[in-house]
């Protein structure tokens, strides 16, 4: 909802997505345009600007890995990303694979059918309940393969996961062969953000995060790493 809010409110418009109003549907957009969503107090603006430039430093960082010959993307927890349906890579060169919990994935194609938004030949669903089946398992039932370059986003996710669980997806991502990537977030300590952060964190789980994603990192030495922090990203989109 606040990646939708963001095309008709913000500026700058840090991710262009008109998918990301059209997938909502009628009644969802109704509300947007009635203010839903829409406040213009710090902590809306924010959390709105947070959600916009994660996607779009992902996007971007994605970018970068198909210019060194990376063909296969996965979004894990997909949700209602919509990066498969505006693709602007050329046909063919880059594989979509949308990670998520059987009962969500549903949901989404039904919302998909509904809103008349075609499914393009480059994505593949691959449903995973990670109670009962491995990430690469998961995958590679879906036609994941392992041995070329991928690049992740996992955005809004690991916060509510164990720090296994973290554990294991970093690794399995960190196995493949070079040239690749992952762009994640995670939650900080509590006492580490200001007030109007902490706000915020109020509205999302505690769980695994940095501690998990600092251990996998020192144990695999894992080649280049960028931690970009609110404020950086900011500066690189525009925002004031």
């Amino acid at each position: 909802m606040r990646r939708a809010a963001h095309q008709l409110v913000d500026e700058p418009k840090v991710l262009d997505d008109p998918i990301a109003l059209k997938i909502l549907g009628p009644r969802a957009i109704q509300r947007l345009e009635g203010g839903e969503g829409m406040g213009h107090d710090r902590l809306s603006r924010g959390l709105r600007a947070f959600m916009a430039a994660r996607s779009r430093f992902a996007e971007d960082e994605l970018a970068r890995a198909v210019g060194r010959g990376v063909e296969q993307y996965v979004v894990l927890g997909a949700g209602l990303d919509t990066f498969a349906y505006r693709n602007p890579h050329p046909p063919n060169s880059l594989r979509v694979f949308e990670v998520d919990y059987p009962a969500t994935q549903e949901w989404k194609r039904r919302q998909l059918e509904a809103t008349g938004i075609e499914i393009p030949a480059s994505l593949t669903f691959a449903p995973v309940d990670f109670e009962r089946q491995t990430l690469a398992r998961g995958l590679g039932d879906a036609g994941f393969d392992r041995e070329k370059p991928s690049f992740f986003s996992w955005l809004g996710v690991s916060m509510y996961l164990s720090d296994e669980a973290v554990e294991a997806t970093l690794r399995f991502a960190g196995s493949l062969p070079r040239g690749g990537g992952i762009v994640f977030d995670y939650m900080v300590p509590r006492e580490s953000l200001g007030f109007v952060e902490r706000m915020a964190l109020e509205m999302l789980a505690s769980g695994g995060g940095r501690r998990a994603v600092s251990h996998v990192l020192r144990a695999e030495g894992s080649g280049r790493a960028v931690e970009a922090e609110r404020l950086q990203l900011g500066r690189r989109y525009g925002f004031r």
